[in-house]
Formats: C-alpha cells, sequence, structure tokens
C-alpha cells in the first residue's frame, strides 16, 4: 500500500467498522477476472491504441481487478441525518505476458476511505464528506471510460437542494496516490436541472489555481444532458467538455506543467437500452480534440456491444469498436477490435451479472499504430508494437475466459 497517511486512516476507519455491530455493516463489491492464449504464443493478450483514452472491454481485460466496499453507519441524527465511514480495498494484478512493464506485481490499495454525513436538515438534504472518494464519476460501461471523473483525496459539501436543483462543491488536493506533485482542484457541480420530459442537465465546473511549476492555472468545464426511461430502463448521456492547461483532465487535473495554450475539446455520448427481455445493448461515441503549441491530436472513438439472451442461463454477446488517433504531422493509427463471447449468466439481461464468459477476440491495427505503441507500458499498448506478442503482424487474436460479477 503506497500512501502511509493513507493506508493509517483506512486502517482506522476499518477497526471503527470492525468494532460496530455486523448485522448493521454493508458490504458491496466487484470482481473481474480474465485468462488464455494468444494466437502467438504465451498468456491472453489485449488490445489497444497508443493515444486513446480507453479500449473496448469485453474480453479484453487482461487482469484480475477486484474491489471489496465496506460501510458502516455510526450515528443517526435526531432530524434524520446519519453518519457513516466507508473503506473499499482494491486489487490488481495483470495477467498478461509482458516484458516491458516496469511493474507486473500486485497491487493492493485503500481505493476509498472517506467519512460521510447525508440527509441533513441543516442543508436541506444535503450532506458532508472528507477523505479519499470515488466522486460523482460518470463513464461508458463498455469500454470503461471515466470521461467525467473528479475524484480524489478532499472534502465537500453536496447535494444541497436549492429551487429544484442539487448544488455541489469539493476541494481536492490529489486525484490519486501516484501523484508526484499535490495540487489544490475546486470542483463545483449543479444537477438535476429539468431539460424535458425524463431528461435533466448537469454542469461541473473545475478550477485548478497555478502550482507554481512551470504550468499556468487551469479550469474545465462539463455540461450533460441525461435522458432516462428509454424503452423501460434505458438512458443516453450526452457530455460536452473543455479544459484549458492542468484542467485538460476534464474533471480530474491534467498534467501541472501545462500551460494555458494546452487545450482539450471532447464530446462523448453512450446509450443503453434492453430493446426487449432478451435484447440489450449499448453504444458510444467519442471526439476528443487536444491543442498545444507542438501539436494537435485528435481521438475518435466508435463502439457497441449487443447481448441477446438464449435462455435464462445462456447469452450471446457481441462487440465491436474502433479507434483513430490522429496526430499533426504524423500519420492515423487506426485499432478495431472484435469480441464474440457466449455466455454463463444468473439472468439474460444486459447487466445480468454475475456472468462467465468463453470469449474469441480478433484485432487489426495499421503500421502507424504499431509504430506509436513502441515503448509503452501500457500491457494492451505494448502488445501491438514492433517488439511485442505481434511484433510484424497487422492482426492477432485471444481466446479464453472472463468472469465479472458485482453484488
Amino acid at each position: 500500500m503506497r500512501n502511509s497517511t493513507l493506508s493509517q486512516l483506512g486502517l482506522t476507519l476499518l477497526a471503527l467498522l470492525w468494532g460496530q455491530s455486523a448485522a448493521a455493516l454493508d458490504v458491496g463489491g466487484y470482481i473481474r477476472a480474465l485468462g488464455g492464449a494468444n494466437s502467438e504464443s504465451g498468456n491472453a493478450a489485449c488490445f489497444k491504441l497508443a493515444g486513446a483514452g480507453s479500449k473496448y472491454r469485453l474480453g479484453n481485460e487482461c487482469e484480475i481487478y477486484g474491489e471489496l466496499m465496506l460501510g458502516q453507519q455510526l450515528a443517526k441524527l435526531a432530524d434524520g441525518g446519519t453518519i457513516k465511514a466507508n473503506v473499499m480495498f482494491s486489487l490488481f494484478t495483470p495477467t498478461s505476458d509482458n516484458a516491458m512493464l516496469t511493474n507486473n506485481d500486485t497491487d493492493l490499495d485503500f481505493a476509498q476511505v472517506y467519512v460521510q454525513a447525508e440527509k441533513l436538515s441543516a442543508l436541506n438534504g444535503g450532506g458532508v464528506w472528507a477523505g479519499r472518494r470515488y466522486y460523482k464519476r460518470e463513464d461508458v460501461h463498455i469500454n470503461d471510460f471515466f470521461y467525467w471523473n473528479p475524484q480524489g483525496l478532499g472534502a465537500g459539501i453536496e447535494d444541497v437542494q436549492v429551487g429544484g436543483v442539487k448544488l455541489s462543491y469539493a476541494l481536492f488536493r490529489e486525484d490519486n496516490e501516484d501523484q508526484a506533485r499535490k495540487a489544490t482542484r475546486h470542483d463545483f457541480q449543479v444537477r438535476g436541472v429539468q431539460a424535458n420530459t425524463d431528461g435533466e442537465l448537469e454542469f461541473g465546473l473545475s478550477l485548478i489555481p497555478d502550482a507554481d511549476i512551470g504550468g499556468d492555472s487551469g479550469w474545465a468545464l462539463t455540461v450533460q444532458h441525461r435522458q432516462n426511461k428509454l424503452f423501460g430502463d434505458g438512458w443516453n448521456k450526452l457530455a460536452v467538455q473543455f479544459g484549458e492547461g492542468p484542467g485538460t483532465g476534464l474533471g480530474g487535473t491534467g498534467a501541472l506543467t501545462n500551460t494555458s495554450d494546452v487545450k482539450r475539446w471532447r464530446v462523448v455520448d453512450g446509450i443503453y437500452a434492453q430493446l426487449t427481455p432478451k435484447l440489450g445493448g449499448m453504444l458510444t461515441a467519442v471526439y476528443q480534440k487536444d491543442e498545444s503549441n507542438v501539436g494537435d491530436q485528435t481521438w475518435t472513438s466508435l463502439g457497441g456491444r449487443l447481448t441477446y439472451g438464449v435462455s435464462q442461463h445462456f447469452k450471446m454477446q457481441a462487440e465491436l469498436g474502433h479507434d483513430h488517433v490522429k496526430p499533426s504531422g504524423a500519420a492515423a493509427r487506426d485499432l478495431t477490435k472484435l469480441t464474440i463471447a457466449p455466455t454463463w449468466a444468473i439472468a439474460p439481461e444486459f447487466w445480468s451479472r454475475p456472468e462467465l464468459r468463453l470469449f474469441y477476440t480478433y484485432a487489426r491495427w495499421n503500421k502507424a499504430a504499431a509504430l506509436a505503441a513502441n515503448g509503452s507500458t501500457d500491457s494492451a499498448v505494448a502488445s501491438i508494437s514492433n517488439t511485442g506478442v505481434f511484433a510484424g503482424a497487422d492482426h492477432g487474436s485471444t481466446v479464453g475466459l472472463q468472469f465479472e460479477g458485482w453484488w
């Protein structure tokens, strides 16, 4: 565990939870694991394009990853509010063969350690919190892309209801435990602005003061429209984002050495629907443009996953995704990935978990993608490099088993 202060805080809260009534302990978790063999030799290989912010997940996550969340109510207030402590452990173990990786070891951490007071009458139903937290994150599930992700170590006031909307403010000092330099980040959010029937607007503003290490101050703005009740429980999320300087993290903190000429534009759309009791799916599209005085780069991505329940406990899944990266003054990079996965599941719907998948993943890329992957320490990028497991080829595949579950 890399951060001693955080570890001490986590152990303190864990001891506090242990001392409370076990019957009142809230337990949640997540786990995924993938194993298999690639078409050349060795263990499963995964595929990602250098410069892309994500990869398509089905049959393409070469790791064992787990989370265990423990929560305990410490007190119930006279006004109906509660005080609760939360601890989350995370475990990460890579399962791919890649000699280029500098660290192939198992990583065990406190992913979340925080205390919160909720439903406070003084804040009109809002709450306060402090610690390390996955804070109001927004992602697209099929490529695990957290496009709006202000998580980190800090404290805040959240979901204060004013005029029918919810207001939140948080002050962060770091995004994750690996940041060599810390920076203050102010996060403001407004959610629940009614825009249309079953639709609402959400706004986020991130401000990062000058850290005085060669960069400038930064800021980022996110505007998101969320449409609910599509085909029943379906939804669509459309986000438009802009960041400048260290604000190019678009919710989190970008490089603190970024000056004001460094800018990032992003548009993300994600849609999910369970069209029939058997047929479900998710689609996503991403456009991102990075600008600076040393050159520009665009990343576009388009993909989708379909699931079809053949029976109560068996479904077929297919996922197709394409990523394209074009740096200014250099050749465009392309990678296309397809996965077919007959799946045993607890139920036939899209979100039903746990499920065990027998999968076949095939990917194809161009020469520019292989060249850009050279030297990468990301195993999924390095696999398509000129020195990776598919060196000299423009395609490759993996067959194996993948498990995913949450509770």
